[in-house]
Parts: structure tokens; C-alpha cells; sequence
């Protein structure tokens, strides 16, 4: 089943990278209290990620901000190490990287997408969510390949 408007975020070990290595980000903690804008990429440093959702989400975040979101995370199935230098890359520093590399996020939410046979493997779909102390608000899920629905330009039509 497939996480939905006014559901909780499961609560599940995400990592991100630190100078001292891969640090483990409880979900429950991390979305509590707050307001959080949250996409999905199937690869960092892959081109669609690369070339328009995550540069989408640096350009805009002083207007997301704005409106009221109090951080921006991206996550994707790489490990921790791998989304920093695509962070360090893209100068993404209002983004905070998640690594769900164990796929518990998405295998949790139903969010999760399956590109064997493609060299790929098993990925996080590409998606969009605000979520707030912990409960999805709104979500928007792309069909496999598309990037329409979960981009930084309609994240922000719905704050």
C-alpha cells in the first residue's frame, strides 16, 4: 500500500554523510515538530536528478523557505557518501541528503520503484511530499520516468 494524504511517516533508519562517517537520522525524530518538503530521486548524479529535480530545489529554496517549510530533504537509495558529493557537486547546501540505501523509507511507504533488468535495481521513485510534525499533508508521485508532478515549481504551488 502506498502512503497517502494524512498518513504518518513510518518511522525507519535514513543515513546522511558527516565528517565522521554515516550517521544514522531516525525519521520520526527528524520530520517531528516541523514542517518538511521532502523529494525523491531514483539516482543521484543520474541525468532527470541531476539536470532538473535536484537543481529545481536549490533554485527554489528561499521561496519554499518562505512559505513557511522549515528544511528541504532529499532522498534517494544511494549511501550517505555518494549523495554528499552530489550535494558537494550541485552546491545543494540548503538540501539535506538522505540515504534510505537499505530502501526501508520506501519499501515502508510503498514509494519504491524497480529498475532491475535496467543495471538499476531497486530505487525510491521519484516523488514530492510536505509533511508536517510527521503526517504527509500532500504528496505527489511521478509514473516511472516522468518528472512533472515533483518538481520544486509545483512543491511550491501547493504551500
Amino acid at each position: 500500500m502506498t502512503i497517502s494524504v494524512g498518513s504518518e511517516l513510518p518511522e525507519v533508519t535514513l543515513f546522511r554523510a558527516t565528517s565522521d562517517g554515516p550517521e544514522a537520522v531516525n525519521s520520526k525524530e527528524f520530520f517531528a515538530g516541523r514542517k518538511v518538503v521532502l523529494f525523491a530521486v531514483p539516482g543521484a548524479f543520474t541525468p532527470t536528478c541531476s539536470a532538473k529535480h535536484l537543481p529545481g530545489f536549490v533554485a527554489k529554496a528561499d521561496e519554499i523557505k518562505a512559505k513557511g517549510v522549515d528544511e528541504i530533504a532529499c532522498l534517494a537509495s544511494n549511501d550517505a557518501f555518494v549523495l554528499q558529493a552530489w550535494a558537494d557537486a550541485e552546491k545543494a547546501n540548503d538540501v539535506t541528503m538522505l540515504s534510505d540505501g537499505d530502501l526501508a523509507f520506501v519499501d515502508a511507504t510503498g514509494l519504491g520503484l524497480d529498475l532491475t533488468g535496467r543495471g538499476l535495481g531497486k530505487r525510491a521513485n521519484r516523488f514530492a511530499m510536505i509533511v508536517e510534525d510527521g503526517k504527509v499533508t500532500d504528496i505527489a508521485v511521478e509514473e516511472p520516468g516522468a518528472f512533472e508532478v515533483s518538481s520544486a515549481e509545483a512543491v511550491l504551488k501547493k504551500l
